[in-house]
């Protein structure tokens, strides 16, 4: 009977989809900066086994060898007795470390001799990040795009939404950002994710469009919160043809309140998130604006918010960012609800006669 290790073990990332499952075996921190998405952390050395195997590599990389080697076969086996156990005879895990070396080597290796076809991601998470990086470069210049304008409180990512149920290809970068894109835009008990990974589950996604389809996007500035959009994305968004929501400020208003009505739970949140606006709003009107923040009186706060802020910043950059805005078809409405977006929805995904 041949050996289990009687073939190579190294795959290229194009291989990915063959397989079952994929592990990372990096260390949850590793992991929690960026992965593949769609994989599954099992860490043959947790972070304070890797800090400690590192710090011994300096004075002697034999005795960090002998250390590493003891500290991955008992992870292994504990992985082996517990996570593992249920996995079927046929299980074909791809596995990857941080540049395919030793740690998933060793996973590889005992999966195979157990009979798993465990294969090995050749170099590792440095290979993902390598493609992602360039698929980002280039794959934006090449889709079909169509940008969603309007001013802050249009209901610009609803409208997205919207689209997408009637079959619509749409791309909603404030989800994957986990934030809304303005001042107030973070999200309640939700941290945004790293740069890194922001860009992976992006490149994921993109890869996931159709050429062949206009995809859907809201306009957007280069940054969402903490998270940088890639250059090509947003030199494709800026000469792509739009579609402007042209709500009443009434309706904003309802839209806003409803849409950010989490605000008013807590107040002391809201005022250091205005505070950021220190030094572009007057001090007398801030001022006002967190008084208002801690006696949650948010209708009198938003419409100023609008009137002041949102609206003028506005006027300053859509035109000038999105160069097509003059000629966009125009949404004229004072119906943000559910069945607004349908409406609207409805008639962007229509042909026009």
């Amino acid at each position: 009977m041949p050996s289990p290790l009687a073939f190579d073990l190294s795959c290229t990332l194009e291989e990915r989809t063959g397989f079952d499952e994929i592990i990372d075996v990096r260390s949850p921190a590793e992991f929690a900066e960026d992965h593949i998405p769609g994989a599954l952390n099992c860490p043959v050395l947790n972070n304070e086994e890797r800090h400690e195997v590192g710090l011994l590599y300096t004075q002697s990389p034999f005795e960090a060898r002998k250390l590493g080697a003891s500290l991955v076969a008992r992870n292994i086996a504990a992985m082996l007795e517990t996570r593992f156990r249920s996995r079927p005879k046929h299980w074909r895990p791809l596995v990857y470390c941080w540049r395919g070396g030793m740690r998933s080597q060793s996973a590889a290796l005992w999966f195979n001799l157990i009979g798993w076809r465990a294969g090995q991601l050749a170099g590792g998470y440095k290979t993902w990040r390598r493609h992602v990086v360039s698929l980002l470069a280039t794959l934006p210049t090449v889709l079909q795009w169509r940008v969603i304008c309007g001013a802050t409180g249009s209901g610009k990512t609803r409208l997205l939404a919207a689209l997408a149920a009637q079959g619509e290809q749409s791309l909603d970068l404030e989800a994957l950002a986990a934030h809304k894109g303005s001042v107030l835009g973070g999200l309640p008990n939700r941290e945004q994710p790293t740069q890194k990974w922001f860009e992976s589950c992006l490149a994921d996604r993109i890869a996931r469009l159709d050429p062949k389809k206009v995809t859907t996007i809201e306009a957007e500035s280069r940054k969402i919160g903490t998270c940088a959009l890639p250059n090509a994305l947003i030199n494709a968004m800026r000469t792509a043809p739009c579609i402007e929501i042209c709500a009443t400020r009434e309706a904003r208003l309802a839209y806003l309140l409803d849409d950010y009505a989490y605000l008013g739970d807590n107040p002391a949140a809201l005022t250091a998130k205005l505070e950021r606006l220190r030094g572009l709003i007057d001090n007398t009107t801030l001022n006002r604006w967190q008084t208002w923040a801690i006696e949650r009186n948010l209708p009198e706060l938003f419409q100023e918010l609008i009137t002041r802020h949102y609206d003028p910043l506005y006027a300053r950059s859509q035109h000038k960012n999105f160069h097509q805005l003059a000629g966009a078809r125009q949404l004229m409405t004072d119906d943000l609800s559910e069945e607004g977006f349908r409406r609207m929805a409805k008639e962007i995904a229509e042909p026009t006669s």
